[in-house]
């Protein structure tokens, strides 16, 4: 009956899905209060803006080589979130020899810490690319359709890049620098745009200098104006330790004086900085900014912001909140990002991301309710699966989840594998070989996959194929398998079932590690060694996320 319903259903116009609540992790109290993170999943660098009916507030983060990039996600309240789509559809649509390059898995290149902002009818958002330069994105609907990329500014080492338009007209572009290219940083610097924020008019100047003082690896600048000053609010001090600082001055060009307004003093909320100040049509101030959790990623939390001092002291004198009233609002729905998936729709689901740009032979969602993932030919004498583009994932949602997948796996010839994966610098995967006329239920795991080191297999059962191709022609083998993860702390533990009831654990406790710039990511694998065969797939029926 389901496919039946699914078939009768892609008949139809597709329609937005309905508001998702989790299980796991969901910060609205529901007494007039939230918990933060309010989003406890890795939006990297998060930036917000106020769209013109003033409660409806647009966040997009830092996604890296990870495809469909740049996450826009959608909120009424500051506190409850939804992703609405994304303003990238590959690195770079529109500019074939970046589209190529990013074809491969470039881990920590690519997207940046954005900026998203509101302009004379339109969103925009800017990103630098440590390795080629300041991009553009716009639109007239943040969750529909985006322009492709324009290139503001050719180079290297240019990050963290955001516009101001001002009053007259004129804009203003500051930006942070990247040492591992441009080998200087800890410097924010300024320069103009042209007014419709398309190309560079004039050269950079240096507005603050952080090299030498406890301001040092200050980066993530965000550009406002309030009540006739110019203001920076940017991070330093370092990713996990660091503080939030706010800096002012009567000109765009500076000299700018600056004040620490956030840091984690006396709680256990570790570097609270780089995010969004919004100013709400109800006149309360706030700040979104990353919490960073290492295996789990940069998270995302909210706190108000007293500007009673003529600075915009954060949380609560300074000190981030663990639980506080909720921003004012008209909306009281309960919503957060998507975690479970049915591949019930012909569109991919929204939190899923690939690990390089899109090809079609890595898979597509299919008319019988699954998702196809295809085997991917692995490089040759490749160690383990850290440059494999086809891994099909998403952002872990909490601390403490159980993910469940029902798949089938089919294989074409020997040494094609496929199952699930909680992928990092380390990585571990739960996975089925096909070895003969039969399969290998195989652990596999990787400490420092980046720098090349083997992965392990470790054998946990033989499992007889659930079915066989009658025919003769390409016949493939197929196994029919539940598969299961169970995170907490940090930690992951393996289980199996063939019935979906009864689950076998696999011995053995695995730590997570995250990945270049980004959280560790949980989702599909399916590789092969050998060019020569017809792939093998992984079919998803569906993916669930529990406590």
């Amino acid at each position: 009956m389901r496919k039946i319903l699914l078939s009768l259903c892609m008949a139809l116009p597709l329609v937005a899905n309905a508001q998702y609540k989790s299980e796991v992790w969901s910060p609205d109290n529901g007494d007039g209060t939230y918990t933060n993170p309010v989003v406890d999943a890795d939006y990297s660098d998060p930036d917000v803006c106020v769209g013109p009916s003033g409660e409806d507030y647009y966040m997009t983060a830092s996604s890296f080589q990870c495809i469909p990039g740049l996450p826009i996600l959608h909120s009424k309240d500051l506190v409850n979130w939804e992703i609405v789509g994304h303003a990238l559809k590959s690195l770079y649509d529109g500019i074939p020899e970046l589209e190529a390059h990013f074809a491969k898995t470039q881990h920590g290149a690519g997207v940046w810490a954005p900026s998203i902002r509101y302009h004379n009818g339109e969103y925009y958002i800017y990103w630098g690319d440590p390795d080629h330069g300041v991009f553009m994105v716009k639109t007239k609907d943040p969750a529909g359709e985006w322009e492709k990329p324009v290139c503001v500014i050719a180079g290297k080492g240019m990050i963290d890049t955001t516009p101001l338009w001002d009053e007259d007209g004129r804009c203003y572009l500051v930006n942070g620098w990247a040492n591992s290219r441009g080998k200087f940083a800890s410097v924010i610097t300024v320069r103009e745009l042209s007014a419709d924020g398309t190309k560079a008019i004039g050269n950079p100047v240096i507005v603050f200098d952080g090299n030498g003082t406890e301001n040092r690896t200050v980066e993530g600048p965000k550009f406002y104006k309030r009540d006739g000053w110019y203001w920076i609010m940017a991070p330093a001090g370092g990713v996990p330790t660091g503080f939030q600082l706010a800096m002012r001055s009567k000109s765009p060009y500076g000299p700018y004086e600056h004040k620490i307004v956030l840091a984690q003093g006396k709680t256990d909320i570790n570097g609270p900085h780089q995010g969004a100040w919004v100013h709400t049509k109800y006149g309360e101030d706030w700040f979104i900014h990353f919490q960073d959790k290492y295996a789990y990623g940069r998270v995302v939390h909210l706190n108000p912001v007293d500007w009673s001092t003529g600075w915009p002291i954060m949380g609560i004198k300074g000190e981030p909140v663990r639980t506080y009233k909720k921003p004012q609002s008209s909306s009281s729905v309960i919503v957060n990002p998507v975690e479970s998936d049915e591949f019930n729709s012909p569109v991919l689901g929204k939190q899923w991301q690939w690990h390089a740009n899109y090809h079609q032979f890595f898979g597509m969602p299919t008319a019988f309710g699954t998702m196809r993932i295809y085997t991917h030919k692995l490089e040759e004498n490749a160690p383990n699966l850290w440059n494999v583009p086809n891994m099909l994932l998403q952002k872990t949602p909490t601390d403490k989840f159980t993910v469940t997948a029902k798949l089938r796996f089919t294989s074409k010839a020997d040494n094609q594998f496929g199952g699930i994966i909680m992928m990092g610098h380390n990585y571990q995967a739960l996975v089925v070989k096909r070895v003969g006329n039969e399969f290998k239920l195989l652990l596999l795991t990787c400490e420092d996959a980046d720098r090349g080191k083997p992965q392990t297999e470790t054998e946990i059962a033989t499992l007889k194929p659930t079915a066989v191709d009658k025919i003769n022609y390409k016949p493939g083998i197929h196994e029919d398998i539940y598969m299961r993860m169970m995170i907490d702390n940090s930690k992951i533990k393996f289980a199996y079932s063939k019935n979906g009831k009864k689950f076998i654990p696999c011995e053995g406790e695995y730590q997570m590690k995250e990945g270049k710039w980004i959280g560790a990511k949980f989702g599909f694998i399916a590789a092969e060694t050998n060019p020569k065969v017809d792939k093998g797939w992984v079919e998803a029926d569906w993916i669930r996320v529990t406590k």
